[in-house]
């Protein structure tokens, strides 16, 4: 957990039953299991392909299996998807409804060996994805990550999350807990997202029986490189989430205020389909309540930090400090940490993905394309001077990224200055000023 870069774990899953879990093996468990699908467009444009844009069919495995081998005028619910055309992607489904009456198999996933006790597939998500289904770059509010690749193989772009200014950050789609990028990270438009030249783009081709571990707030575009992928993964719970979680009820209410006001018939433009709870500001208002409630009561009860430490500065809340990209209250680290850091854990058997060359996505082929290689450092050699020069440079270039972004702005045409009800949402909530929000909340409520 002390790990602040994203790492592959080997020969950890090889006695697990799940590594048998092939979509073959599945389409088996779950026959006549209906599973809703997001079809997506096989293309290269420059913008982002948001959930929001895709389309849904519901099917069975077997129904996928059988579209996925390409048959011409196939019949049933991927009758209206050209393979050479579409992508199929059964994505985010959560154990406990995918295998409702099945919750013996929830024993055939062991997160219990990664330290963390009694976790299993109860506490996991499956996704099966065709050739080229993705998920659009983002950040996850919440917790870190494991990932378990069961088969085929995924390539993994990974952005830290220094580098959040050079992503272009948006809550549209909202979905709560995503922030997304503006940018389509394998075919960026850099006439209009020149600062994501900056961002430091690490690659990782995932293959069966590894585990990536995504660290908090890392940025991800996630691709299937292979024709059948099954991935298992398990969002791990940390401290930060309590306030995390007002933060996001912050932007869950400003959100659909604003976009409601804009167009209160047509939420299904913003609103990600993964959202189903009713967004009325009175729910909405409860829901602000009930995180800013749920946080106090945990630290009333763990007393695992003082109200202090959400101060900086003596009793003055440090604004210039929150701009500062990334800052997840850990940059003080004791000499024990130090020491620990000094000590690679890295070796043959934990991996740490590195940097990628410096290159632009077009001129690796595309996203249908792949080399089969792994961008995997062979030491830790990189991970000790993560935390030396490199960290300095990242925070003066994040500072400096959003002056440079508003200087950028500054050259748009007279046509393109009018300012949208997505363009204010965007400096509204982003991350950094959700933060800021959420603490001078708890500051008032806690006086």
């Amino acid at each position: 957990m002390s790990l602040e870069q994203p790492a592959v774990f080997c020969n950890m899953v090889f006695d697990w039953p799940a590594q048998h879990w092939t979509a073959e093996h599945l389409s088996e468990v779950l026959p006549g299991k209906r599973i809703r699908f997001r079809m997506g467009l096989k293309s290269t444009d420059t913008a982002p392909q948001f959930e929001t844009a895709c389309s849904y069919t519901e099917a069975t495995l077997e129904e996928f299996l059988t579209w996925n081998c390409g048959q011409p005028r196939i019949s049933g619910p991927f009758r209206d998807y050209d393979h050479s055309k579409f992508w199929a992607y059964a994505d985010y489904k959560y154990f406990v409804n995918l295998f409702e009456d099945k919750t013996d198999i929830f024993q055939d996933v062991m997160w219990s060996d990664f330290g963390f006790p009694g976790r299993n597939g109860r506490e996991s998500t499956l996704w099966i994805g065709s050739l080229g289904a993705h998920t659009p770059c983002h950040l996850d509010s919440y917790g870190c990550n494991l990932v378990f690749q069961v088969q085929g193989r995924k390539r993994w772009h990974l952005f830290p999350p220094e580098d959040t200014p050079f992503l272009y950050p948006t809550r549209i789609p909202y979905e709560e807990s995503s922030v997304f990028s503006k940018v389509n990270v394998v075919n960026p438009d850099l006439k209009r997202f020149p600062q994501f030249r900056k961002a430091r783009r690490h690659m990782v081709a995932l293959s069966p029986g590894q585990v990536l571990f995504v660290p908090r707030h890392w940025w991800h575009y996630v691709e299937s490189i292979d024709p059948v992928t099954v991935s298992v993964n398990s969002w791990i719970e940390l401290e930060e989430d309590h306030q995390a979680r007002v933060e996001e009820a912050i932007t869950r209410t400003l959100v659909c205020a604003l976009k409601t006001a804009e167009d209160p018939h047509n939420t299904r433009a913003w609103l990600n389909p993964t959202e189903v709870e009713e967004t009325s500001h009175e729910v909405n208002c409860r829901y602000l309540n009930g995180a800013v409630s749920a946080f106090f009561n945990h630290y009333r009860t763990s007393k695992v930090i003082e109200m202090q430490a959400l101060r900086t500065n003596g009793e003055e809340l440090n604004v210039h400090n929150h701009m500062e990209v990334g800052q997840t209250g850990r940059q003080n680290l004791t000499l024990e940490t130090v020491k620990q850091e000094a000590a690679s854990p890295f070796g043959p058997d934990l991996v740490p993905v590195i940097q990628s060359p410096e290159e632009a996505p077009s001129e690796r082929g595309g996203i249908f394309e792949s080399d089969g290689k792994d961008f995997l450092g062979k030491d830790g050699e990189h991970f000790g001077k993560l935390h030396n020069t490199k960290r300095q440079r990242r925070m003066s270039r994040s500072e400096n990224a959003i002056v440079e972004q508003v200087a950028s702005h500054g050259t748009t045409a007279p046509s393109q200055t009018l300012i949208s009800t997505d363009d204010l949402l965007d400096c509204l909530v982003n991350p950094q000023v959700t933060r800021i929000v959420a603490q001078l909340l708890i500051q008032g409520r806690n006086l």
